[in-house]
């Protein structure tokens, strides 16, 4: 039974409303809430867990199930990225902050090593999907492999384009005020 949505125009408008709203949340409960990184990833990846066995246990389309999980990769990948590739040093600091939250605040790969890691780890989920002898092709994915190789994609796919996005000068200097990326 066919488990995932047809990709047509609602499809797309809801999923750049779903990252986007994954990101602004991500970063509300690491930032504004101060969480910081190390603990909202682990809240965030816990949470995508949660929604993702919904989703996997479903039998059926589920539009609700589906774009639950698609906003809890959105959620957990910002904050894996950020997790990833910042540091806990006070340059990622607003003025006057001594610090962003609870536990180790980032790993301070930086953003070419972190979207290598990431890019690996993508290479090996198609590789191991291609292997299995599964389709790529959206609509035929009806089975658990197939759909856990699918959002095993989407979830590394989305911390990679935070990772990428964020390492991208233009968006860095616009993100906070006076240029301050946190």
């Amino acid at each position: 039974m066919k488990k995932l949505p047809e990709v047509t125009l609602a499809f797309w408008i809801m999923k750049i409303a779903a990252t986007t709203l994954g990101e602004t949340a991500g970063d509300l409960v690491a930032q504004t809430l101060k969480l910081g990184y190390f603990l909202t990833t682990i809240a965030l990846f816990l949470l995508f867990v949660v929604t993702l066995v919904v989703q996997l246990r479903s039998r059926r389309y589920n539009p609700f199930f589906y774009w639950t999980v698609i906003l809890s990769t959105s959620m957990a990948g910002t904050t894996m990225s950020d997790f990833m590739n910042r540091d806990a040093s006070t340059k990622y600091l607003a003025s006057g902050a001594a610090s962003l939250g609870w536990g180790p605040q980032g790993l301070g790969l930086g953003y070419p090593t972190g979207a290598a890691i990431l890019i690996s780890v993508l290479v090996v989920i198609f590789a191991v999907w291609k292997l299995t002898g599964m389709t790529f092709v959206i609509r035929d994915i009806v089975g658990f492999r197939g759909e856990a190789l699918f959002w095993s994609a989407i979830l590394v796919s989305n911390t990679l384009g935070t990772s990428m996005g964020d390492s991208c000068p233009t968006v860095r200097a616009s993100a906070t005020p006076a240029g301050r990326h946190w």
